[in-house]
C-alpha cells in the first residue's frame, strides 16, 4: 500500500488515481481494418500475442462483387496449428485465450505470432471486401480478489480506508470503461452491417439499370424493325417490295 500523510489535499490525490487507473487498463490492442481479397487468393495478417492474453476477432464480408457475401477464415497459432476454421461464411466472431487452450506442444505457453487468414480461393471472379476488428487484451485481477470482505471497519486506519475506497472507485470506473467499449464494438458492428447492405443495394441498383437499358434498347430496336417491315410491304416502288414479291410474300 501507498501511505500518505493525513493533511494531503484532495486535488493532489487525483493524479495518482488517474495513473493507477491507466495502469489497470485492460485493453492492450484494438484495431479495425478493411481488406480486399482477390478471387482465388488468400490474405493473411500476423499479430504477436503473449501468453495469458485473450484474442477477440470479428469479421464481416461487406462486399462480394457480383457473387455471394462469404469468405473462409482460419486462425492459426505460432506453430501452425489451426485454432478456428470457417468455410464460406458472411460473418462470425471468435474468442481465444492464449495459454489456456493452445500451445500444448509449442512451448512458451502458446505466445507468438498468430496468423489470421481470409481465403477466397473458392471464388473464380469476385473480389471480396472484408471488415474485421482485432482486440487483444489481458484480463485484470478478479474484482473479488482485490479486497477481502471486511466486516469490521473499526480496525482500519484512515489510509487503509482511503485506499479501499480508491480501489472501489477504480473498479467502478473500470466497469464503466468495459461497458463503453462494448457499446463502441456494437456500433462498429452496426456500421459494418450498414456498409454491407449499402453495397448490396448499390449492386442491385446497377443490375436493374443495366437490364432496364438493355430491355428498352431491345424494344426500340424491335419497334423500328416492325415499322420498316410494314413500310416496305406497302411501298410498291421500293426494293424491299420487289424482294417480298420474289419470296412470294
Amino acid at each position: 500500500r501507498h501511505h500518505r500523510t493525513h493533511g494531503t489535499p484532495m486535488w493532489s490525490l487525483i493524479l495518482p488515481l488517474l495513473l493507477l487507473l491507466q495502469g489497470r487498463t485492460v485493453r492492450a490492442y484494438d484495431r479495425e481494418m478493411t481488406v480486399f481479397v482477390d478471387a482465388g487468393k488468400t490474405e493473411c495478417l500476423y499479430h504477436q500475442v503473449r501468453p495469458g492474453e485473450t484474442i477477440d476477432f470479428e469479421y464481416q464480408v461487406i462486399d462480394g462483387g457480383h457473387g455471394d457475401l462469404d469468405i473462409s477464415f482460419t486462425l492459426l497459432d505460432p506453430i501452425g496449428l489451426v485454432i478456428v476454421s470457417d468455410y464460406k461464411k458472411p460473418e462470425n466472431m471468435h474468442r481465444h485465450e492464449v495459454g489456456k487452450e493452445s500451445g500444448g506442444g509449442g512451448g512458451g505457453g502458446g505466445g507468438g505470432d498468430f496468423r489470421f487468414c481470409f481465403d477466397n480461393s473458392f471464388s473464380l471472379f469476385n473480389r471480396k471486401t472484408v471488415f474485421f476488428e482485432l482486440i487483444v487484451e489481458r484480463e485484470g485481477e478478479p474484482e473479488d480478489a482485490q479486497w477481502e470482505p471486511i466486516d469490521d471497519l473499526a480496525g482500519l486506519s484512515r489510509d487503509e480506508y482511503y485506499d479501499m475506497k480508491v480501489q472501489d472507485i477504480m473498479d467502478f470506473i473500470g466497469r464503466i470503461r468495459l461497458q463503453l467499449n462494448k457499446a463502441r464494438q456494437l456500433q462498429d458492428l452496426l456500421r459494418s452491417h450498414e456498409a454491407r447492405d449499402r453495397n448490396l443495394a448499390e449492386t442491385n441498383f446497377q443490375k436493374v439499370n443495366h437490364w432496364s437499358m438493355l430491355q428498352i434498347s431491345a424494344m426500340i430496336g424491335v419497334g423500328l424493325i416492325q415499322v420498316f417491315m410494314l413500310r416496305s410491304i406497302f411501298a410498291t416502288d421500293g426494293r424491299m417490295h420487289h424482294l417480298w414479291r420474289k419470296l412470294g410474300i
